[in-house]
């Protein structure tokens, strides 16, 4: 069996072509850099470099692949949730292909996608707990199979992927900002500037990052912003982050690891999930509690129609 699927949800433009048997034809991403004079995402403009890309890395993986789109068995979009208009365009540009060659259209959910892609390269034991990370979203979850996932924790606010993006944006970095404060970060005390840490005292595993995005901004106008204040600040900013992502994370595993959970298994996905200092704060989870938490591959970290296709598969098994 053979799918094709694209990934249009934010500013990635995806196609890939994948077996059922997980083997990856072709996996093309696309990465808008339309955006970067914006410092973050402008709607209106994704959507347009999705209609102009969209339909040549489809010729592009085709040709890479070596097959013909009348032998795709399965075709299938992200058709949520995501930026309306990138939606349409990828799935409507699917739509048109599957009912063009009378094959069957199959519509992801995009954070369902996330969740799954760390099934993709690992063999994972229910009950699954997964922490999601992503620009537009900061959420866990908790599945007792495939389809048995239930959401018991996220972001009341900003999501910590949108949230580094804006402190990047303070601090004058370039956008994405993830990448960019980790770069800074290594090179700044990460215990100069004290921030808050919201809700980390609250019994529940709720996020918010709107207040730790305020306070950084209020101390930046109030200071010299030089190479040496956004080094400190990107390491302070930093290690606040990963300081909340552990401690709710563990709390999770707390609540959820007893009598009947002795086979919890755990992961991190979405593209925040690249962070090495994040992973390292995760180490300390895996010493106290002994679990190993599992990720996808690297390149099904970010927004990709790798993962797509292969949620595609697991709802069609």
């Amino acid at each position: 069996m053979l799918v094709f699927s694209t990934e249009t949800s934010c500013d990635e433009t995806s196609v890939c072509i994948m077996k059922e048997d997980k083997t990856i034809l072709s996996h093309i991403v696309y990465s808008q850099t339309v955006h970067t004079k914006h410092g973050g995402v402008v709607p209106e403009l994704a959507s347009r470099a999705h209609l102009e890309i969209l339909q040549q890395i489809t010729k592009d993986a085709l040709k890479e692949s070596g097959i013909q789109l009348n032998e795709v068995d399965l075709f299938s979009a992200t058709c949520g949730p995501g930026l309306i208009g990138g939606l349409l365009i990828g799935s409507t540009f699917t739509k048109s292909l599957s009912i063009g060659n009378r094959k069957p259209f199959i519509p992801i959910n995009h954070l369902e996608a996330h969740i799954l892609s760390s099934f993709y390269n690992n063999e994972i034991k229910f009950p699954h707990l997964s922490l999601l990370i992503t620009g537009g979203h900061t959420q866990i979850y908790f599945l007792k199979n495939y389809n048995n996932i239930k959401l018991i924790g996220e972001t009341v606010d900003d999501a910590v992927g949108e949230a580094f993006d804006k402190v990047a944006k303070i601090l004058g970095l370039s956008y994405p900002g993830g990448p960019e404060i980790e770069k800074k970060a290594l090179k700044g005390n990460e215990n100069y500037f004290k921030l808050p840490q919201p809700l980390i005292n609250e019994n529940n595993l709720n996020f918010s990052f709107s207040g730790l995005k305020t306070s950084v901004n209020l101390i930046a106008k109030k200071s010299i912003i030089n190479q040496s204040f956004i080094n400190d600040m990107s390491a302070s900013f930093q290690k606040c982050i990963g300081t909340i992502l552990t401690l709710k994370l563990n709390r999770a595993i707390k609540k959820l690891y007893n009598d009947n959970n002795r086979n919890l298994s755990v992961s991190v996905v979405g593209g925040v999930a690249n962070n090495d200092y994040i992973k390292k704060c995760f180490k300390g989870i895996e010493e106290r509690e002994a679990i190993k938490l599992i990720y996808p591959p690297k390149y099904m970290m970010n927004d990709n129609a790798a993962m797509i296709a292969w949620a595609t598969i697991l709802k069609h098994r």
